[in-house]
């Protein structure tokens, strides 16, 4: 080899490993996995009423009938409230005083319903619980014990405070005061020897010359929501804390007042709303049951059939929504294919909203018109990661036809800016992997294909404002909505964008000029205002 060869091999080996080195010492360390997986039946939230930590069996006490038929029970009734029937009242509102949906059902139907409808509600609560629900009693550091968190009534409601007692010793008379700001206080029963001051008023006197039957009257004690407000605590600086005093020492804990949310469960109430989700499919699970694939087009109708007929290859059954602005709509027929309409050139992310809004499985799959589904594309394995973790979307990966493959993993954070604005930073990568999943992670933005959660793509929403490139925005909103990760072994083909210009048709040549909009349209300066104004960003950075 030459001298200059030799110089030259050199220089290039000695850059490559300098290089190599300073690619690890800055690369960022992958941190250990975090198990997101659901924890099993037992260790579901604790009863909202949990047995008191001290019981007092030797203090006898008399129930207050009035005040037990307010509290909350194991079960309910829909039987019709007393009054006089009105006359042709099925006629004029549609249904009688009371409706028990079980008749709906057939008979044979209802057990399955039933099962069903409960294995879902299992999910959901072991998916949204929080240990900011869990109820915290506050043992007696000063004389007083109370509940610090966990404590909630719905509005207009009735419910036991637990946790209340009084650790003193050495006193003639034992007395406690609690005081409330939007609702009264009362006991559910009366227990001997103690003396009651302003039951069913917000101010409740509590004395007794034995404290262990002042602490049993403080396990009856309810607190019932007088003022409609509903999603709040009385601890707002208008509302001061529900305050618990004794002599010398003053307390304040919160009772929050809301309606807790609704469920949605996705299930088969009925015939054509899916099947039972089991014993299908790899996995166990039924994907036509659970899963509508979800995409949008415009103009590109050739590349469009070439996704239905790769997803039929493997999914058959599979329900497919496209929502349409293209200006001359082509036919879409076919088994299991919704085509919607709307009108042309209303945007890219009107088109997401349209599509979601006709999805009525638990999960709904978002593709771009251009992809092509292949072996590597298994659905089963993002519905396992849903069905088994507490996130709420999972992306794969999108192999280009140059053969390289992208998860496009996105870290989002915000800073607190003060008056002029906070600060979002994107970076790329992911928090942590996933336990369980050696091929997952946790992150904060995905490419476009990714398996989602209905309700919770519904509740982020795609702004209809963005209508020609915008993807990212849509995790930005929903940043502390939505639970995000990433599977790197669920992958699906891209299209190839490969054309000649002068062998594009004036179809794709229009699709050109709307996809890759020219920088005098505005449309940067529209995604600008909206994190400016919308999302109350001063600025925005990233690497």
């Amino acid at each position: 080899m030459r001298p200059p060869q030799r110089s030259l091999c050199l220089l290039l080996v000695a850059t490559a490993s300098l290089a190599a080195l300073y690619l690890h010492l800055w690369a960022p360390k992958s941190p250990p996995s975090v198990d997101l997986r659901r924890p099993p039946p037992e260790h579901l939230l604790p009863p909202a009423l949990p047995p008191p930590a001290r019981s007092y069996p030797h203090v006898p006490f008399r129930l207050k009938e009035d005040v037990m038929e307010l509290l909350p029970r194991n079960g309910c009734s829909c039987a019709a409230e007393p009054g006089p029937a009105l006359p042709l009242q099925r006629q004029l509102f549609g249904q009688g005083p009371a409706t028990d949906f079980a008749d709906a059902f057939a008979p044979d139907e209802r057990p399955r319903a039933q099962r069903h409808r409960e294995r879902e509600f299992r999910r959901h609560r072991l998916r949204v619980q929080s240990p900011a629900d869990r109820l915290l009693i506050v043992r007696a550091n000063s004389p007083l014990e109370f509940p610090s968190q966990g404590v909630e009534v719905r509005p207009l409601q009735t419910v036991l405070v637990p946790g209340l007692s009084l650790q003193a010793t050495g006193r003639a008379t034992y007395q406690v005061n609690l005081t409330a700001s939007l609702g009264t206080l009362s006991v559910a029963a009366v227990v001997e020897g103690v003396e009651l001051r302003g039951e069913g008023q917000p101010r409740l006197a509590l004395a007794a010359p034995r404290l262990d039957h002042l602490n049993r009257q403080l396990q009856f004690v309810t607190y019932t929501n007088t003022h409609f407000h509903p999603d709040t605590a009385d601890i707002a600086p208008r509302w001061p804390p529900v305050q618990f005093s004794t002599d010398g020492h003053d307390a304040a804990f919160t009772i929050r007042i809301r309606h807790p949310p609704t469920p949605r469960l996705y299930g088969p109430p009925g015939a054509g709303e899916g099947g039972d989700d089991e014993g299908e499919g790899e996995g166990g699970y039924n994907i036509s049951a659970l899963v509508t694939i979800a995409t949008k087009t415009f103009l590109r109708y050739e590349k469009l059939r070439g996704l239905i007929a790769s997803v039929r290859r493997f999914y058959p059954t599979v329900t497919i929504v496209v929502a349409d602005d293209s200006q001359r709509p082509e036919p879409l027929q076919g088994p299991h294919l919704e085509h919607y309409l709307m009108p042309f050139g209303k945007g890219w992310f009107a088109g997401r909203n349209l599509a979601v809004s006709q999805v009525t499985t638990k999960y709904v799959l978002w593709v771009d018109d251009d992809f092509i589904f292949t072996p590597r594309t298994r659905l089963e394995k993002l519905v396992d990661v849903l069905e088994k973790t507490s996130l709420d979307l999972v992306g794969g990966a999108v192999r280009e036809i140059t053969g390289y493959t992208t998860t496009y993993r996105q870290r989002l954070s915000v800073r607190g800016g003060g008056a002029g604005g906070d600060c979002l930073r994107t970076r790329p990568g992911f928090h942590h992997r996933l336990a369980g999943f050696p091929a997952c992670v946790v992150t904060d933005g995905v490419v476009n294909f990714f398996l989602a959660r209905t309700d919770k793509v519904r509740q982020v929403g795609f702004d209809p404002r963005l209508r020609r490139v915008a993807h990212l925005e849509f995790f930005i909103d929903g940043l502390g909505v939505l639970h995000v990760g990433s599977c790197e072994d669920v992958v699906v083909d891209h299209a190839s964008k490969l054309a000649l210009p002068w062998r594009r048709s004036e179809g794709e040549r229009q699709y050109a000029r709307f996809r890759y909009p020219a920088a005098r349209d505005g449309s940067r300066s529209l995604k600008q205002r909206l994190f400016f104004y919308k999302n109350r960003f001063k600025c925005m950075a990233g690497n």
